[in-house]
């Protein structure tokens, strides 16, 4: 669905050395997946954005999205992607139903009536679809700005902080529905700064400041930085247990805090048991087992410190 090659934009300043905003982007996002973009404000992510659904050329590099090449045939890549930008723009003196009705003539659209009242009714404004968009809240706001993205049945979509500034309820709804675009097999390009909720939605996540820093899943990502840490609960100090447990050769690093031992390792599967045996002939009373989860955050912020 997308493929870039050096993907690179450069603004020109009058009184000032040029900007480098986005730096030899390489990345391939597949058909169906999530995929999450993830860096600090001003890494370039929506200047990303604007050149994949062709709304500014690159200074330099080349990008491919839905078979279409940027730079060359941005006409049609515009007409097969959907997009949803931080800020969405709307006709605030006019009602959400012809909001919706202006936005789906210019994309051609067969059947507006059908497909305005579809996404309406998907977003739960059906019965607000005469009020005029001026009024709407926030929230309202978005979910008729990802209304107006799907009109035509984009197989991509961008989403550039979709549930930035919802209550809970509408931010769940949203992510509720990028779930359902993706069981449809839609691509979904999706940049957000909320981090939990890049974890639950996305395949992969780039990791990007102007230049790409790491594409992979999370769970990869754990591995890589952190490794699998299990967690021995135990009854009473657990300090005197732990050279039971170093002394097995697939230990990787063994820290007690407490009551509990941290235990690096490759196949917890496998060795935990062999590590309980161990820990129970040594006359620990191991309460329960459990794994020491990093979040995404814990990743990100990994990941932007060794990039400095």
């Amino acid at each position: 669905m997308i493929h870039t090659r050096d993907l690179t934009r450069i603004f020109e300043r009058p009184k000032a050395a040029p900007l480098t905003a986005v730096d030899g982007l390489n990345i391939d996002v597949a058909r169906g997946e999530i995929f999450g973009f993830l860096g600090p404000n001003g890494a370039g992510k929506t200047t990303t954005i604007r050149m994949l659904s062709a709304l500014i050329r690159p200074s330099a590099g080349e990008a491919v999205v839905n078979g279409y090449r940027v730079g060359e045939q941005n006409a049609e890549i515009r007409g097969s992607v959907g997009l949803l930008t931080e800020t969405p723009g709307m006709y605030d003196r006019l009602s959400a139903e012809y909001n919706l009705r202006l936005f789906a003539q210019l994309y051609g659209v067969a059947d507006v009536a059908g497909q305005v009242e579809k996404y309406l009714t998907m977003m739960g404004l059906w019965e607000r679809r005469g009020d005029v968009v001026g009024g709407f809240s926030k929230g309202m706001r978005q979910k008729l700005a990802l209304a107006r993205a799907l009109l035509h049945e984009p197989e991509l979509v961008f989403l550039d902080e979709p549930t930035a500034g919802l209550d809970p309820e509408a931010a769940h709804m949203v992510r509720d529905f990028i779930l359902e675009l993706k069981s449809q097999g839609r691509t979904v390009f999706l940049c957000t700064h909320n981090l939990d909720e890049a974890d639950r939605l996305c395949d992969r996540i780039a990791v990007f400041k102007t230049r790409l820093l790491v594409v992979d899943t999370p769970a990869n990502l754990r591995r890589k930085l952190f490794g699998r840490q299990i967690v021995f609960h135990l009854t009473g100090d657990a300090a005197g247990f732990a050279d039971a447990v170093r002394a097995y050769p697939f230990v990787q690093d063994v820290r007690a805090i407490e009551n509990k031992l941290l235990v690096r390792l490759d196949d917890p599967d496998s060795q935990n048991p062999v590590l309980v045996r161990a820990l129970v002939s040594a006359g620990a009373d191991v309460r329960f087992v459990g794994e020491l989860r990093y979040s995404l955050e814990d990743i990100y912020l990994q990941l932007m410190e060794q990039s400095k």
